[in-house]
């Protein structure tokens, strides 16, 4: 109910965060609200009676405790009910394209991924990732998505909706993927930098839930940021910022696609990494390695490169004062050395108080960040 001025009064808002929170989990119950929102326990249970009685939540069964576990019955799940139309994810990498389709809530029942060079074949990927899509509508019986948010790696002008960089995804430069996507799959589209869709996924479903201030870093075959602030993502006066991967290094001269040498990303991606422990393990193949947990050399290799990374952070820790460092991207999922080396330089090259502040933890959801968060996002442009 709102008031003469349609603002809501204080016990729907309290209703609508708690099914925003209850939404967002994996079925939560009525003491982890308490201990999530600080609200009485009386306060809790009157706004989930009114959202049961609304349909907005259903209860579940939770999983009956261990032997030795107190004999009080389980707490049951509250889950959120979807009651809008399905939404559309795309996720195109520098090498592959990943597509999901989910419910109203954001929540995925379907994927399908490919590996196709989509830096130089820009049609050819929308297309791909088109077909890709209507086989998971055709495949759950969709008739049709209420939205498709999309990501892409590289700079996107926010207002033209132009890709603008001629170095970083050199064959979309001055293409609007939006208004082709939307022309190909015939459905309302949305276009963000893969690095925030990667960031609103882990605010909304993974390690960034519990921070509202957090920066979020995609280290694969480039590198890529992310700043979360008071829990909303920032983009910068042109929707361009996050783009530290050409962050010059000095003293270091390995070439970069953007023409530069000594570049972040030309230091430190998934490529330079792979190469250097394929040096170093002679006739081995890479899939045979174990990444997170493999022999000295190649944790070393994960650590420095780490601390080369961290090094760049260490100076926007000190800028931005975030309470933590997400780690996404292949990198992400390299185990604890890669983590260990960025927390090491931040630990030395940053402010000791900002340093202090800062926990710096992967990805929860890992690879698949970029396609929750668009999907979470598209439930949010579905509402609007």
């Amino acid at each position: 109910m709102t008031d003469s001025h349609g603002h809501l009064s204080v016990r729907d808002r309290t209703r609508d965060d708690l099914y925003k929170l209850i939404s967002s989990g994996e079925g939560l119950t009525r003491p982890d609200l308490v201990d999530l929102t600080g609200m009485s326990r009386s306060t809790i249970n009157n706004a989930i009676g009114r959202l049961l009685v609304d349909g907005r939540i259903v209860e579940s069964d939770a999983e009956a405790k261990g032997r030795g576990s107190g004999s009080g019955r389980p707490a049951t799940k509250l889950v959120a009910v979807a009651s809008g139309a399905p939404v559309g994810a795309i996720d195109f990498g520098h090498n592959h394209i990943r597509v999901a389709v989910g419910d109203s809530l954001g929540r995925p029942f379907g994927e399908r991924s490919i590996e196709v060079d989509v830096d130089l074949r820009a049609q050819q990927s929308m297309r791909i990732a088109a077909d890709l899509l209507r086989e998971l509508r055709e495949e759950h019986s969709l008739e049709s998505l209420s939205t498709v948010v999309a990501g892409i790696p590289g700079p996107l002008d926010r207002y033209s909706g132009l890709v603008k960089s001629p170095t970083i995804l050199s064959g979309w430069v001055e293409l609007a993927p939006a208004a082709e996507l939307q022309a190909l799959i015939d459905v309302p589209v949305r276009v963000e930098n893969d690095a925030v869709l990667g960031a609103y996924g882990e605010l909304h479903r993974g390690a960034g839930k519990q921070h509202a201030d957090f920066l979020y870093v995609k280290a694969s075959h480039g590198i890529g940021a992310s700043v979360i602030i008071d829990r909303q993502p920032y983009r910068g006066a042109n929707g361009l910022a996050g783009e530290i991967g050409h962050t010059n290094l000095p003293g270091r001269t390995e070439s970069c696609r953007c023409g530069n040498r000594g570049c972040l990303e030309a230091v430190v991606s998934v490529q330079q990494v792979h190469e250097q422990i394929r040096h170093t393990h002679p006739g081995s193949e890479l899939a045979s390695i174990d990444l997170a947990n493999g022999d000295d050399v190649t944790g070393r290799i994960l650590n420095e490169a780490g601390r080369t990374l961290g090094g760049v952070l260490a100076t926007l820790c000190d800028l931005l004062n975030p309470s933590a460092v997400v780690i996404g991207g292949e990198l992400g999922q390299a185990g604890s050395r890669f983590i260990d080396g960025i927390a090491a330089s931040i630990e030395r090259y940053s402010q000791p108080a900002t340093a202090a502040a800062v926990t710096v933890v992967c990805a929860e959801l890992g690879i698949r960040a970029e396609l929750i968060g668009a999907l979470e996002m598209a439930t949010v442009a579905a509402r609007r």
